[in-house]
C-alpha cells in the first residue's frame, strides 16, 4: 500500500505574445534625381522589433485577512474534506512522531503533508494538505512555503487503490458505511488523477495536469463531480518546478506564465477540487482563503546558511544591476519588482508549457471557459484566466534555496543558469536536502550519459528542455562568481 501525497496546486498559466514594432515616417521633402553614374547605396535594414518585454502586468485587487488564523487553517483546516478514515490510516501507515508542524491532537502523529479533519458526515479522515507541494527541506531545515523539490510522480499513484478500497470496505462493513462515504470522493479523484499525471523524472510536479483532470470531472457552475469527464483528457503531462510561496507577495499574476489574474484566493480553492462536494463548500472556503493569502504574504525566504564573501557580493551587485535588474527587479532598501512578461522569442526557455495554453485545443478551450464563465470566474470576487504567451521573470528572493531552476526544474544550479554551455543533458541527484553545492548554488549532481531511471532528468524530452535564458553567457568567470555571491544575499 503506497501513500497518496496528493494536493492540487492550481497552476494557471498566461502569456503575452506581442512584440514591439517601429513605424517609419515618410518625408515631405522632394526626392533628389537619381544618380545614374554611381551605384545606389544599399539601404539600411529596418531595425528588428525588440521582443524582450511584452507587457508589465497590472496589479489586481486582493482581499485582506489574518495571517495567524490563515496558518492555523492551512495546517489543520478542512479545505480537504474527504480522505482515508483516521484509524485505517494509522493502522496502515503507523504513527509519525516527527511533528514538523508542531500540531496537537490527532495531527501530532501523522505526516506534515496530511491533516486529520471531520468529513461532512462527521467521520474523522486523513486528507492531503497544501504542504504536499508547498513545504520542503533544504540543508536539513524544514521550510514551509518552499516548493517540494523531491516529489515522485513517475508512477501511477492509483495503481494500489483497489487494495485500499478492499481494506476500507472490509474494516467498516462495505460501501454503505459512513466511513466509505467519507472516503469515496478522495478515491474517485485518485483514480482519475493517477494514470494522467505520470512524469518522466522525480523532483517535478504535474500540477497543470492535475488541475485539468479535476475540472474535466466537475461542472463549472455547481462544481459537482461527474464520473465521466466532460472533455477528453490528453495523455501528455508537463513538468513544473513548484515556485516558492514567499514570491507571491510581489507578483501581480500567479504562476510561471501569469494566467492567474484577479482574486488570488479563488485559485487556492482550486486545490480543494480534489475532495469538495459542490459549490456550497467552495463558498464556505472563499471566506477562509483570505486568511491563507495573508499568511502566504507574510512568509519570508530563509537566509543563506553558509559563508558569504561580502567583498565579492558587493561586486556582484554591480553586475546584477547591469544585467538583471530590468527583468528581475531590485532588492534592499529601494526594492522594486517590475512584474514583466518576457516573450518566448527572447527568453527561449522550453516553450511547451507556454504553447500548451496558447494553442487552441479541446482541453484548453474547456479550461479557459470553465474558469472564466463558471463559478470561479463569476462568484464574488472572480479569478481571471488569461493565456497570451511568454513567461514571467520572477522575483529572486531566497533563490539560493529554490533549486533546481527554470519553470520545469531542468537546471540543477544557478551556475549553469548563468553559463548555458555547461548545462547537463542528463543528470541525477541524491534528493538529500543537505547535498548542496555552495559554490554553484544548487544541487550536487551526477552527469549521466543517458537516461538510466526515474532519478535521471532527461532534457531531451518534450517539455523538459534546459535551453534559453542565455543572458549570463556574456559574463566573465569573475563576474559570474561575484554575481552568485550577491544572489546569496537576496
Amino acid at each position: 500500500m503506497t501513500k497518496y501525497h496528493y494536493i492540487v496546486a492550481l497552476i494557471l498559466i498566461s502569456f503575452l505574445g506581442e512584440a514591439c514594432s517601429t513605424d517609419n515616417g515618410g518625408s515631405s521633402l522632394p526626392l533628389p534625381k537619381p544618380d545614374t553614374e554611381s551605384p545606389s547605396p544599399t539601404p539600411d535594414p529596418e531595425p528588428e522589433p525588440d521582443p524582450i518585454i511584452v507587457n508589465s502586468i497590472s496589479e489586481s485587487h486582493q482581499r485582506t485577512g489574518n495571517a495567524v488564523i490563515g496558518y492555523d487553517y492551512l495546517i489543520t483546516g478542512d479545505y480537504m474534506s474527504s480522505g482515508i478514515p483516521y484509524q485505517a490510516f494509522i493502522a496502515g501507515f503507523g504513527e509519525d512522531n516527527t511533528n514538523k508542524l508542531e500540531r496537537l491532537g490527532d495531527n501530532a502523529v501523522i505526516p506534515y503533508n496530511y491533516t486529520a479533519v471531520d468529513a461532512p458526515n462527521g467521520v474523522r479522515v486523513v486528507a492531503p494538505n497544501c504542504m504536499s507541494c508547498h513545504a520542503a527541506e533544504v540543508n536539513g531545515k524544514f521550510v514551509v512555503g518552499l516548493g517540494n523539490h523531491s516529489s515522485d510522480y513517475t508512477t501511477n499513484r492509483a495503481e494500489n487503490i483497489a487494495l485500499l478500497n478492499s481494506a476500507i470496505s472490509f474494516l467498516y462493513g462495505g460501501e454503505s458505511s459512513p466511513e466509505w462515504k467519507a472516503y469515496d470522493q478522495f478515491r474517485k479523484s485518485i483514480i482519475a488523477i493517477g494514470p494522467n499525471t505520470i512524469l518522466a523524472s522525480k523532483g517535478v510536479n504535474p500540477a497543470d495536469k492535475i488541475a485539468q483532470v479535476l475540472i474535466a470531472h466537475r461542472d463549472k457552475n455547481s462544481l459537482e463531480w461527474s464520473d465521466t469527464p466532460y472533455v477528453s483528457i490528453p495523455e501528455q503531462a508537463l513538468p513544473t518546478d513548484v515556485p516558492a510561496w514567499w514570491l507571491l507577495k510581489k507578483k501581480n499574476a500567479m504562476f510561471y506564465t501569469g494566467i492567474g489574474r484577479g482574486d488570488f484566493c479563488k485559485s487556492f480553492i482550486g486545490s480543494s477540487l480534489l475532495t469538495l462536494a459542490n459549490k456550497d463548500k467552495a463558498e464556505e472556503m472563499d471566506e477562509r482563503m483570505v486568511d491563507i493569502l495573508a499568511y502566504i504574504q507574510s512568509i519570508e525566504p530563509p537566509s543563506y546558511p553558509f559563508t558569504i564573501d561580502s567583498e565579492k557580493a558587493i561586486e556582484g551587485k554591480v553586475v546584477f544591476e547591469e544585467y538583471c535588474v530590468k527583468c528581475h527587479g531590485s532588492y534592499g532598501e529601494d526594492a522594486s519588482y517590475p512584474n514583466l512578461m518576457v516573450a518566448l522569442e527572447t527568453v527561449e526557455t522550453d516553450p511547451e508549457l507556454s504553447n500548451y495554453y496558447t494553442q487552441s485545443s479541446a482541453i484548453n478551450d474547456y479550461f479557459l471557459d470553465w474558469f472564466n464563465t463558471g463559478w470561479f470566474g463569476t462568484y464574488s470576487e472572480p479569478l481571471e484566466i488569461f493565456s497570451e504567451g511568454g513567461y514571467i521573470a520572477p522575483p529572486l528572493d531566497g533563490i539560493w534555496a529554490t533549486a533546481p531552476y527554470f519553470h520545469n526544474g531542468s537546471v540543477p544550479s544557478l551556475y549553469e543558469v548563468l553559463n548555458s554551455d555547461l548545462r547537463p543533458k542528463y543528470w541525477s541527484r541524491s534528493y538529500d536536502s543537505e547535498d548542496y553545492d555552495t559554490s554553484k548554488l544548487g544541487w550536487n549532481y551526477t552527469l549521466e550519459s543517458s537516461k538510466k531511471d526515474e532519478n535521471t532528468y532527461d532534457t531531451t524530452l518534450s517539455g523538459y528542455g534546459n535551453m534559453g535564458h542565455t543572458f549570463g553567457d556574456v559574463l566573465t568567470e569573475g563576474e559570474r562568481t561575484s554575481l552568485l555571491e550577491y544572489l546569496k544575499t537576496l
